[in-house]
């Protein structure tokens, strides 16, 4: 197989997860990527919904650097503004929230306000939310994007920005009058996860090939439900490959970026 980046498998793990003929509401950067690729391979009918108002551009003039980016309304069917994207997302229209963020647990709740017992007084301050809160309440399912570690996998997060299925509570969605479905795949470079239907906890599909299950375990917090199914990730092929680096993000302004440990 030919090498690839951590990027570039988590941008193609992300492309496999998207069907044709969906909507999907997009964050900057990977996600872009792999809605992108997802386009220009198997589903030529996905529409993306960007955050600053435009859904479903062609984007043919090149790959936007954020959701505010003039390329994310070329062509566009529907560019009205920020409200009125969301508003489509409570109304059911976004098949997919497809988001990032720094801390998850095990119902797929995440974090990306702070890192830190004290919200005045935090170890660390994130960004915050962006869209990503509303995206991961209203969407049908939502896909995140996270680095693969301990302190990111973790029992609880220290502040939920992004709602999954809270205390994985059958009815916790309802109650909290959130109106998607919930968390459905988790996207690392080692490993894919979703979730189980019933217990709502974080359950392993896919481990990258030269890793064990065990190995994604001693890099989890909590832990997961690993299934005797457990299958082997694809990797992306030279004409993935291609398409990420030659077509998509032809100036490596996320695919060159380099994971600090």
């Amino acid at each position: 197989m030919p090498q690839y980046s951590a990027f570039e498998m988590i941008s193609f793990t992300g492309s496999r997860q998207l069907e044709d003929k969906k909507i999907v509401f997009v964050g900057t950067g990977l996600p872009i990527i792999a809605a992108m690729h997802a386009q220009l391979t198997h589903a030529p009918n996905l529409y993306m919904i960007y955050e600053a108002g435009s859904l479903a551009p062609i984007l043919e003039i090149g790959m936007p650097l954020s959701v505010g980016d003039t390329r994310a309304g070329h062509k566009a069917c529907y560019l009205k503004g920020l409200c009125a994207v969301f508003e489509l997302a409570q109304r059911g229209f976004a098949d997919y929230a497809f988001i990032g963020g720094a801390q998850i647990d095990m119902y797929g709740n995440i974090g990306s306000t702070i890192e830190g017992d004290y919200y005045n007084k935090p170890d660390i301050r994130f960004p915050g939310s962006g869209g990503a809160g509303a995206m991961a309440a209203n969407c049908g399912r939502t896909i995140a994007i996270m680095a693969l570690e301990k302190k990111r996998f973790c029992e609880k997060v220290d502040f939920i920005t992004s709602v999954g299925y809270g205390d994985g509570s059958p009815d916790y969605r309802i109650k909290a009058g959130v109106m998607g479905s919930g968390p459905y795949r988790v996207i690392t470079q080692q490993a894919l996860f979703g979730f189980d239907e019933k217990t709502r906890r974080m359950k392993l599909l896919e481990v990258r090939p030269g890793f064990t299950t065990w190995q994604i375990q001693d890099l989890i917090e909590f832990e997961l439900i690993i299934p005797p199914d457990v299958k082997e990730m694809a990797e992306p092929k030279e004409e993935d490959l291609h398409l990420l680096r030659d077509v998509i993000d032809r100036e490596g302004y996320f695919l060159k970026r380099v994971i600090k440990k």
